[in-house]
């Protein structure tokens, strides 16, 4: 077994553990990767904080990017020294989701977790305790070993914090707008959240030519921050109503598509009354396990208004990561601009700090070349 350092959470509520673990060969189907940069995001905070239900101990992150630096038996996709996006499902292929086009959703994934394919572990602590890998990733350690499917490759010069921040927020939000079914270029669209992957939808709406771009939030400074991103109306919730504001805007009528990227039961009922009649309302964020929201069944039949769920960008992840690329090479997505802060591994804690803080952007880790 080699070495390999990574940050560790024992149990919710306690600070992540920066330690050296033993790391085993990738199996079959498997690969090493040496981490480049790892973006910070709140569905790793949701399981720092319990609200969403985890086996510890466990090594935090799933939006990466990385290089690779072992093979194992019968890997074709990918070769040592390829540089990858790193998909948080890793999806099987031969499930029922993934035969349906649903690999963002692969039932073979969530049945195993947070456990490699073969449902064991690559990771041990100094006392032999087995390390889960949070979405079989794990990418808060300098190298960690996946399953083949996780691996999305790029050009060599593709900037790998990009890349990171492609592997989850950007692919969610943007991927949660332009995915939809019903999408279309001119909509309105108010966007609840302006965190990373809400700015992120925002953009997705801009690609979309969204008339309105309507961003909400409690915080004054995000939403400052997100005219950036292309948002072309604000709503602080906190001081004024955001459904009679979103209507306002609109000139009575409410929006045309709704999204709630935060994951919140009573965001979710501001955005459903924030619809005009037959719109959709797309829920993208997470809100705690076993909460429940409150949906006015006669408002949804007689104004004709549906409500979805948009998880990592509503189709394989490969997929939405391809028109993403093509998207910012083009020029057309600046998803640059989202970051706004860089740390080492060992300032992890920080980095989450300033994240429950409310601090404009995405931040990101960035390991040692």
């Amino acid at each position: 077994m080699a070495k390999v350092k990574a940050s560790v959470l024992y149990k919710p509520n306690t600070p992540i553990v920066i330690k050296e673990l033993e790391q085993e060969e990738p199996k079959s189907g498997e690969v090493r990767i040496k981490m480049l940069h790892a973006g910070v995001c709140a569905s790793d905070h949701h399981v720092m904080t319990g609200d969403t239900a985890f086996e510890f101990p466990i090594v935090l992150g799933h939006e990466g990017s990385g290089i690779v630096d072992k093979v194992g038996e019968n890997v074709t996709s990918v070769k040592q020294g390829d540089k990858c996006i790193l998909s948080f499902v890793p999806s099987c292929g031969f499930c029922n989701a993934c035969r349906s086009g649903l690999g963002n959703i692969c039932d073979t994934n969530r049945l195993t977790g947070t456990r490699q394919y073969d449902g064991t572990f690559r990771l041990k602590d100094e006392a032999g305790k087995e390390i889960h890998q949070f979405a079989k990733l794990g990418v808060f350690a300098e190298k960690i070993v996946i399953p083949e499917s996780a691996c999305f490759k790029i050009d060599d010069d593709f900037p790998t914090d990009v890349a990171a921040l492609i592997g989850c927020s950007v692919t969610t939000g943007v991927g949660g707008v332009i995915n939809q079914p019903d999408m279309f270029p001119g909509a309105s669209i108010a966007v609840f959240g302006t965190g990373g992957v809400g700015l992120n939808a925002i953009l997705g709406a801009q690609i979309m030519n969204a008339t309105r771009i309507i961003a909400v939030d409690i915080n004054d400074s995000k939403l400052e921050f997100s005219y950036k991103f292309g948002a072309t109306h604000t709503v602080n919730s906190m001081s004024e109503d955001p459904v009679k504001k979103i209507r306002e805007i609109t000139d009575g009528l409410g929006v045309d598509f709704a999204l709630d990227t935060f994951g919140s039961t009573q965001i979710i009922t501001q955005m459903i009354a924030s619809l005009k009649k037959g719109g959709t309302g797309v829920v993208i964020g997470l809100a705690p396990v076993g909460e429940m929201a409150k949906i006015n069944p006669v408002d949804m039949v007689k104004d004709h208004k549906k409500i979805v769920g948009s998880y990592y960008g509503s189709v394989s992840p490969h997929v939405t990561f391809e028109r993403i690329i093509d998207f910012y090479k083009t020029g057309k997505l600046n998803i640059d601009t989202v970051i706004e802060r860089t740390y080492s591994l060992d300032q992890i804690n920080e980095a989450y700090d300033d994240l429950v803080s409310g601090k404009d952007g995405r931040g990101v880790i960035a390991f040692p070349k």
